[in-house]
Formats: structure tokens, sequence, C-alpha cells
């Protein structure tokens, strides 16, 4: 996280504002693929999950097989097909400034190899997490951040434009990063190993959750990258510059959490297969607990000094990209509160059902941002209703996981949002106090910092968990301390 928010404040003091924006809007124009990658992602981390969870080897080795196949006959279509509608849109739609158009296409072609090169990544990156090797995983996350810092600082040094210098080293990036992927599979599980199956059962019923997978999916792009198109038509690549800012904040903290999740879904996904209804019922509920009062643990401190950061990180920070950051956070705070409940959701597997209902909720962010803007309303707009959306989502999917998995609403409620709830309002009142009381600058930020954090996690462990949550947490603490000081008496 930390890496990955000071590699962004030198990439942008490199490129500038305006080649940041450019970066950001066509790099976001080949994101609206992702809804493919994430729809197939989906589909086969579950079924390679699923099969893990039931003990089915041989089923197992045909479903890595045929994801395989699908990937690539995918990623070629995409090449061909992005390459040709992407460049028309660039060149006839989107406001690129004058000079900077052959940069736009080379960020363009670059964008759209990363895209192909991911795609083919997810079987081996699902094989990881679905054996939860979170070490192997975590190593190579570190790796591919890294990297991309050490891209941030070749800025400097570039042999030729700085964006498109740029674009083709992260190109680089992602392929090193597939290569390893491939190659750690490769060497520890026996599915990825063999002679390619491509078995046609198995493609139905992949392709089957990976159609309402993408429909579902569809939202999250289109209320990201489509808002994204939207803001450059109707308030340049400026303001484009800033939404990225806010995306990278949000991306960094999120990505505290996610690995936390992405350790968590697997057994979720298990104890379904499994039959162990109860368990997972209890995973869902402390999941989701447990993601909030972590990216809590980072968002309150942010929220509170975003000024003060953004200057110290940036120094010169693009309008609106306070107030974006502010609120990107308490999105990303509601959004990880559902997460667990997404993933209880698709192992279950009636995708058809949930994609009915949630998707066109999810779909009306777009359009009602377009007519906002088109009525003259602030760009800030988008997100106090994408908020407004994301909440609504979380109602409904409760409603869903009742009908999908048997878990009870007023369990989900009693045991996860009153909780939740509670920890917030007792967290937020000391750092407003320092907001207020204190002038803003160096002291204050230092200070609201310290108490922004210790608020969130005193009262997360004393007000949000139950006594066994917290008498298990104190004795981990205890019993790591405890083995560390006898490591140091020695």
């Amino acid at each position: 996280m930390l890496i990955s928010l000071y590699t962004s404040r030198v990439v942008l003091q490199h490129l500038g504002v305006e080649d940041y924006g450019i970066y950001s809007v066509v790099g976001g124009l080949v994101s609206m693929l992702s809804l493919i990658s994430s729809a197939l992602s989906t589909s086969v981390s579950r079924f390679i999950t699923f099969e893990l969870g039931r003990g089915d080897r041989e089923k197992l080795r045909k479903i890595f097989s045929t994801s395989v196949v699908i990937q690539l006959g995918i990623a070629l279509a995409v090449l061909v097909v992005a390459e040709l509608v992407a460049m028309w849109f660039l060149r006839t739609q989107m406001q690129i400034p004058a000079g900077r158009e052959t940069a736009a296409e080379w960020v363009l072609h670059c964008s759209i190899a990363i895209f192909c090169i991911n795609l083919l990544s997810v079987p081996y990156n699902a094989c990881i997490i679905a054996h939860e090797r979170m070490g192997a995983f975590a190593y190579i996350s570190i790796l591919d951040a890294v990297l991309k810092l050490g891209i941030s600082f070749c800025l400097a040094v570039s042999p030729m434009d700085r964006l498109i210098f740029y674009s083709v080293l992260m190109a680089i990036s992602a392929l090193t990063i597939r290569l390893i992927y491939g190659w750690y599979s490769y060497r520890n599980f026996p599915e990825t190993r063999g002679r390619i199956i491509f078995d046609k059962a198995v493609l139905k019923d992949m392709l089957g959750f990976s159609g309402w997978s993408f429909f579902t999916n569809s939202t999250h792009i289109l209320n990201s990258q489509g808002v994204n198109m939207l803001i450059n038509v109707f308030f340049g690549v400026t303001v484009n510059a800033a939404r990225g800012i806010a995306n990278q904040v949000e991306g960094a903290v999120m990505s505290f959490v996610s690995n936390f999740t992405t350790a968590l879904n697997p057994q979720i996904t298990k104890c379904y297969a499994a039959g162990e209804k109860e368990t997972m019922h209890a995973l869902v509920c402390r999941g989701s607990k447990f993601s909030y009062f972590l990216i809590f643990l980072m968002a309150l401190p942010l929220i509170c000094e975003a000024p003060s950061v953004l200057r110290i990180w940036l120094t010169a920070v693009p309008d609106h990209a306070v107030v974006f950051v502010q609120l990107s956070l308490v999105m990303g705070m509601i959004d990880c509160l559902g997460q667990p409940g997404f993933t209880a959701c698709m192992a279950a597997g009636r995708l058809r059902k949930y994609a009915l209902i949630i998707t066109p909720i999810g779909f009306l962010e777009f359009p009602l941002t377009w007519i906002l803007f088109v009525l003259h309303a602030p760009v800030v707009s988008t997100y106090y209703l994408y908020i407004a959306v994301k909440a609504t989502v979380i109602v409904a999917r409760m409603f869903l996981l009742r009908d999908m998995t048997g878990l009870p609403v007023r369990r989900y409620i009693r045991k996860t949002v009153i909780p939740v709830v509670k920890t917030t309002v007792v967290a937020v009142l000391p750092s407003i106090g320092v907001t207020v009381l204190l002038p803003e600058g160096i002291l204050r930020l230092l200070l609201s910092v310290a108490v922004g954090v210790l608020s969130v996690a005193v009262s997360s462990l004393f007000v949000g968990m139950t006594a066994a949550e917290r008498n298990s947490i104190i004795s981990k603490i205890t019993a790591y301390w405890n083995s560390k000081s006898r490591k140091d008496n020695r």
C-alpha cells in the first residue's frame, strides 16, 4: 500500500497533471473491458475452489485446462476488437490535448496488451488463491508493486516521450508478473501440468456462470470507467487526473483489505461445497465486519486529513482531488462490507437470480450521472449518487443471502451491521474533535492520525467485537510478543 501511494506521487511528478490524466482516462477506456476478465476470473475461481472443497482432482484438472483455452480465445478476440473500436473512440470522441494524440495511442496499445496478459494470468492466479498459498500471493504482489515503483523512477531518465515510455514499461512489468504466476503454479499444482484438455461440459457450465457474472460485473465497470468517460467529456482531463488520484488512494487502501478477503473467500466457498452452512454464515458475518474495521483503520485518518496528506504526498494537488479522495474512501468502506456476502452468493452458484436483482440497481449510477451532468450539476455529485447506490446494493444483498444461502437477515444485522455502526460512531467522535479544535498543520496531522488509528483500534476491539473474538485476538498478539521476547533473550 505504501509503495503504491509513493509510486503515484512519483509518476504524477514526472508525467505532469495533463499526461497523468491522459493515462488515467485512456487506460480506463481499456479497463472497461475488464468486465470480461472479472466475469471469467469469478467463474474460474469459483469452480476451482469448489472442486478443491469437494476433493475431485480429475474434475479440477479439466476445469483448469478448459479455463486456459477460454482465456486464450477471448484474449485474441479482445486484441482485435479492442484495437479497432477503442482506437475509433479515442480519435473521434475523447478530449485529448493537441499534440498528445500519438502518446495517447501508445497508451491505448499498451493498455490493451496489459489487459490481454492479465487475462491469461487468471487461471494461475485463481489456483494460487484457491490453494490458499497466501505467502506466494503476497510476495508476487509485493514484487509487482516494487516493479511499478522502479518504473516510476525510470521516468526521470526516459530516453523518449515519458508517457510512451511509462506505458511500454508497464506492459513489460505485466508480462513479467504473468510469467512468475505461471512458473509458480506449474511447480506447485498438479492440475496445471500435462496436456491441455478441452471439456465441453465444463465449458458450458463455466460460460453459463460467466455470462451472468459478466452481466453483474458490467455495473462496476460502467460506474467506474464509464463515469470516467463522462467526466472527460463534460469536464476534461484535469478532472480525470483528480479522479485518478482518488482511485489510486482508494485502491491502495482497499489492497490493504483485499488480501484479507482474498484469504477468506476460498474458505467460504469450500464450506459451502462441503455443506458446512453454519460455518460459512459465521465466516460471512465475521469477514464483513473485520473487512470494514481494517479499511476504517486506514480511511478515517485519511478522510479527516486529506488536504494535508495530499499536499505532502503530491505537492501540487489537482482541483477536486481532496473531496474525491474523501468520498472514494467512504465508497470503499461501504463496498468492502458486502464482499464476503458476494462470495457466498457466488459459491451458491445461483447467479441468475443475483444478477437480475442486483444489476439493475447498480446500473442506476451511470445514467443518473449523465442526467446530472447534462443539468450542470457539479462533478462531485456523481460520488454522492454512487454512495447511495452502493448502500442500496448492500441492503438488497442481505435478502439475497437469506434466500440463496440461508443466512437470516436479522443475524447479519445483529452480527455485522449493528457492531459496524456502533464502532463508526464511537471512533469518529475523537477524530472530529481534533480536526475542529486544532488549526491545520503538521502537529494536527500527526495527532489526528494517531488519534484516528487508536480510536478505530480500541472501538473495534471493545465495541465491534464479541468477547470471544476480542480474547482470541488479544491471545494471538500476546503469544506473538512472548515468542519474540524469548527469541530476543536467546
